[in-house]
């Protein structure tokens, strides 16, 4: 049997790793850095980088990985991009799990935007924003003019705000659309910001933003990698581990 390489974190995870160990395939999940899923999946996981791409190359071929399966975030494009370049060298079959993109409906406002920093060019001063983009991007808030900038972060030890003005939020999801409309109301909400990460995990806060009138600043996804395999749901990733086995 192939030994699989499941690059865990996005969404899918959860749904794709029982597939996996209901079929009794031989994988591992690894998750980059802290991820929500770790220690909740049924199967054998790892924690951390790899060391760069010396280090990627020496895992797969010390763990004689035969298949790569890339459940990363859809945001998370120099993983992806080096984890597809390596397994192309290498010949390891490679497959990317990138969901649908959201698309505006009837009563959003959004406004696109190429990167967080382009921000700043659509939000007054003196806004209160709600960002919902992940902690590694919030610097690129900082742009922000006299604005009260607002991130929710889930779990861990307390932490400074990257810049004066910003504040974290505490919370533990997942979150219903009547809690994040609440939410919004209660701190005032002017704006809020996301990437278009696609999936359920965040809507929520678009349908809350809906209801309440509040336009958001929708960061468009990088452009998907060309020349490799890419998949849209957790079934269409199972189907693939199973025709490459």
């Amino acid at each position: 049997m192939t030994r699989l390489l499941l690059l865990a974190g996005a969404g899918e995870t959860r749904e794709i790793a029982a597939g996996l160990a209901a079929r009794g395939r031989d994988a591992v999940a690894s998750f980059e850095g802290s991820a929500r899923f770790a220690g909740k999946i049924p199967l054998p996981q790892r924690v951390g980088g790899f060391g760069g791409d010396a280090g990627f190359e020496r895992y797969l071929e010390s763990e004689t990985i035969g298949a790569v399966l890339d459940v990363t975030h859809p945001f998370a494009e120099a993983v992806s991009a080096r984890s597809a370049r390596i397994c192309k060298a290498l010949g390891i079959p490679y497959a990317m799990v990138l969901r649908p993109e959201w698309a505006p409906e009837e009563g959003d406002t959004w406004v696109m935007l190429d990167s967080e920093a382009g921000a700043a060019e659509h939000i007054p001063q003196g806004s209160t924003v709600f960002v919902a983009t992940g902690r590694g991007g919030l610097r690129g808030f900082a742009n922000l003019k006299d604005c009260e900038v607002i991130a929710r972060r889930l779990g861990g030890e307390p932490e400074d705000f990257p810049f004066e003005g910003g504040r974290f939020l505490q919370g533990d999801g997942p979150f219903s659309v009547a809690e994040e409309e609440a939410l919004f109301r209660e701190l005032g909400v002017d704006w809020l910001v996301v990437k278009n990460a696609g999936g359920a995990g965040a809507r929520p806060k678009l349908q809350a933003a809906r209801k309440l009138g509040i336009p958001v600043g929708m960061i468009r996804r990088p452009r998907p990698l060309e020349g490799v395999t890419l998949v849209g749901t957790a079934q269409e990733a199972l189907d693939w581990a199973d025709a490459h086995g």
